[in-house]
């Protein structure tokens, strides 16, 4: 197998559930040799759910290509094995409370002092400081906290966006500023000390929506159409198909009157010539978009779309998905056998990746930890 860019690094994660097991998923998948220390019971996402051959299918997917350790911190044997663990590693990715290491007596200072070529990458909800920095953080509750939820869903009720959104995001945050902070010690020879909080990657990531509410433009749920582009959202064919657009120029809109609308004078109308126009009317706008595409089946409508070069996709959900044209998958081998998901999206030109495999739990013992001393 070819070389990977990351082959000879050594990652120690002292991880569990989503995001910073993304982050070094995707460190491991690149060569790196990624040391997993979980809890003697496990990482909790284990149990997440039984879906993937009896196994978590949080767990299998962001988990292939680990090392699996067992150490229990609190015992003084296995945090011993930790400190060798973290003196041969290029990099530490740790989401553990905030302070829980330093309780252990693995703080980032002090790790610094006696590491300092070492990476760290410490994900946690809110920060180090301020008046939520000791809360507890999950997914679903910094959707909430960010206002993510609140420009969600339909005009009824917020929602939670339908993926663990902040978990996947925060972990693939870590991951770039880790590969950032690689390149930096290649330059340098030192080390770097970095914090991830799932807030701040929500907020950075609502950066629209927050600048048009203290504009006094707060946006509106709106289900499946967009808050400021018209015609943008979903509309039924004559057979019951659900096809979404997309008119990003006024360009396209004066194609789309005229080849998909069959009223080329729609293009300059004074409702609608402009962006803001088809907003400010976006009632008839949708409307007349609407009885247009109600008039056709779903497979002419998809045609007159790729003619008219008009941006389009069907409403689909896991099943079609699944049966997609375009889903990449990859198999790795976990204990109950092999599970195949979608693959990860970066294609490198005359590479072709193999994936390692989901260890079971305390599969590398032997390899990290000490064995234990008889008793007398």
């Amino acid at each position: 197998m070819a070389t990977l860019p990351l082959d000879g690094l050594t990652v120690v994660a002292i991880e569990q559930a989503v995001a910073a097991p993304f982050c070094t998923s995707r460190l491991a998948d690149a060569g790196a040799t990624v040391i997993k220390v979980e809890r003697p019971e496990g990482d909790f996402a284990r149990g997440y759910d039984d879906v993937a051959k009896g196994q978590s299918s949080y767990f299998v997917w962001l988990n292939r290509g680990k090392q699996s350790v067992r150490l229990d911190l609190t015992k003084a044997g296995d945090a011993a094995d930790l400190e060798k663990l973290i003196a041969g590693a290029d990099i530490l990715v740790q989401n553990l409370k905030p302070g829980a290491l330093d309780k252990l007596g693995f703080g980032i200072d002090a790790l610094a002092e006696r590491h300092p070529t070492l990476i760290t990458c410490s994900i946690s909800g809110y920060g180090l400081t301020g008046p939520l920095a000791d809360r507890k953080a999950y997914d679903l509750l910094i959707q909430a906290e960010s206002g993510l939820c609140s420009v969600t869903g339909g005009p009824s009720e917020p929602a939670r966006v339908g993926i663990s959104i902040v978990d996947i995001a925060t972990g693939a945050t870590a991951y770039a500023a880790v590969l950032e902070a690689l390149i930096a010690r290649g330059r340098t020879g030192k080390g770097a000390h970095i914090h991830v909080s799932m807030f701040d990657v929500m907020a950075d990531w609502l950066t629209v929506p927050l600048l048009h509410a203290e504009g006094g433009k707060s946006p509106r749920r709106l289900g499946l159409a967009h808050p400021s582009i018209a015609p943008y959202g979903v509309f039924a064919t004559a057979d019951g198909g659900q096809i979404l657009i997309s008119i990003q120029s006024d360009r396209e809109w004066l194609r789309f009157s005229r080849d998909l609308l069959g009223d080329a004078g729609l293009g300059t109308d004074p409702r609608f010539a402009t962006n803001l126009l088809r907003m400010a009317n976006r009632g008839e706008t949708d409307r007349i978009v609407a009885e247009a595409f109600g008039r056709r089946d779903t497979e002419t409508l998809k045609a007159a779309l790729t003619t008219a070069e008009i941006a389009f996709a069907e409403l689909n959900d896991m099943a079609a998905l699944s049966r997609h044209a375009h889903l990449n998958r990859i198999t790795v081998d976990t204990e109950a056998g092999q599970v195949a998901f979608p693959a990860p999206a970066p294609q490198v030109a005359g590479e072709r990746r193999s994936y390692r495999a989901v260890p079971r739990l305390g599969e590398h013992d032997a390899l990290y930890r000490t064995a234990p001393k008889p008793r007398p």
